[in-house]
């Protein structure tokens, strides 16, 4: 039985281990890509070409950490757009899970786009809502310089020690190195449809 126990142990890290491989790995080159929009129009990445600093957030209407930490990133992005920083939000949910680009118009986001059948949340390797994904555009190339968690407190805003976002965001727009490139996400898992 205690061999049984310590097989299923190793099997479940195996597991965990393999879900966190996939995606970009930091440093990475990110391709282009394509999603429609709440305005019923397709917005590409290469459309940001113009901004320092582009932050995907992945992140959906029905995840109550994803609800906790809207109004912190609606503020962030408003603090950052004047530095050259464009916040994109990716609904990792929409169409299988039910939420329509209807349903998606309710938020404040903008633009907020439909990663219908997961395929840019899996590219990216994304796996919770929230999780933050910063692309430093390099001449018109976007490389990953950080990838997962807002901040280390999602539920208490004003309890928030190590604003991990904000942070990066200072240093990439400094061209300073990072002192933080990969946090875990809290959040809801993206389930895979």
């Amino acid at each position: 039985m205690k061999h049984l126990a310590s097989l299923a142990t190793a099997l479940l890290f195996s597991l965990s281990a393999f879900a966190q491989s996939g995606g970009y790995k930091l440093g990475d080159k990110v391709a282009d890509f394509t999603l429609k929009g709440v305005n019923n129009e397709n917005t590409s990445l290469s459309n940001f070409t113009n901004a320092k600093t582009v932050v995907l957030v992945f992140t959906n209407n029905q995840c109550p950490y994803a609800k906790l930490y809207e109004n912190r990133l609606v503020t962030l992005a408003s603090s950052y757009g004047s530095k050259g920083v464009q916040f994109v939000y990716i609904n990792s949910g929409a169409g299988d899970a039910g939420e329509t680009l209807q349903d998606m118009g309710t938020k404040k986001y903008s633009p907020y786009l439909s990663d219908e059948g997961q395929k840019i949340s899996s590219q990216f390797g994304a796996t919770k809502t929230p999780e933050v994904f910063v692309l430093h555009n390099n001449n018109g190339e976007f490389i990953l310089k950080y990838k997962g968690a807002i901040d280390d407190n999602p539920q208490v805003a004003g309890d928030v020690k190590n604003f991990y976002l904000k942070n990066v965001l200072d240093e990439v727009l400094a061209n300073k190195a990072l002192t933080s490139t990969d946090k875990r996400a809290t959040g809801c898992l993206i389930k895979k449809y």
